[in-house]
């Protein structure tokens, strides 16, 4: 069962060292980390294999700015309160 994180969901995925070390080599190569390669393979994979993908990236797109415009509206009341000074920003 995956795990909330934010809006996200945290999940383990299990890899045998053969593979795993070639996904480490291939995310060296783009200069990734391979947890951000393996996601983006997994994100390929899905948009490949149904249609509704381009439907889900959207509404994960629209929670992504909303989450962010809730973060500036935060630091906005902090900074009227005197809560963050302008280097904390």
């Amino acid at each position: 069962m995956p795990l909330n994180h934010g809006n996200k969901f945290y999940c383990q995925l299990l890899l045998d060292p053969s593979r795993y070390r070639l996904a480490e080599k291939l995310a060296q190569k783009e200069s990734k980390k391979v947890t951000a390669y393996l996601r983006e393979l997994v994100y390929a994979g899905l948009a490949m294999r149904s249609e509704d993908y381009a439907k889900a990236e959207q509404e994960d797109l629209k929670l992504w700015e909303e989450s962010v415009q809730r973060r500036v509206q935060g630091r906005m009341r902090s900074r009227r309160k005197g809560k963050v000074s302008e280097t904390d920003a």
